[in-house]
């Protein structure tokens, strides 16, 4: 069973959808299996993490600006693709540094998450986007 989530963006940061993942596994009706979801861009990646305190979405958020800056930061000088912006090699950088895939666990109709845990898509690109994630269950 195939599924396509549309998640609209506004910058950077990190995006929750757990709970459009969790209605559409409900209503698939299937009790036991494996949830997988790609992002089908090459400029954002997907996440499970803590939901429960913002503080560590904007940390991450920080960290990884930190560890890779701007195009227009002295210290990237060496990037070459800079045409689209002083955030597109970046976010390309951070897309290959983090999962553009996950495989959760069902188990009695809902994905197997930790207490905390919520799926997220980190968008990594300073302007707004329309991101779609494919979800296949078996």
């Amino acid at each position: 069973m195939h599924h396509d989530f549309t998640i609209p963006t506004r910058g950077q940061g990190l995006y929750e959808f757990t709970r459009d993942v969790r209605a559409w596994v409900a209503d698939s009706g299937l009790q036991d299996g494996l949830l997988t979801l790609f992002v089908r861009h090459t400029s954002c990646s997907l996440l499970v993490q803590e939901n429960a305190d913002p503080e560590v979405q904007s940390d991450l958020r920080a960290f990884f600006t930190r560890l890779v800056p701007p195009s227009s930061d002295p210290s990237m000088a060496y990037l070459r693709h800079t045409y689209e912006g002083p955030d597109d090699m970046p976010a390309h950088i951070k897309a290959a540094m983090m999962p553009v895939s996950l495989s959760i666990p069902v188990r009695r109709g809902a994905p197997v998450l930790g207490t905390w845990q919520g799926i997220f898509l980190f968008e990594h690109r300073d302007a707004p986007h329309q991101r779609r994630v494919a979800g296949h269950l078996v």
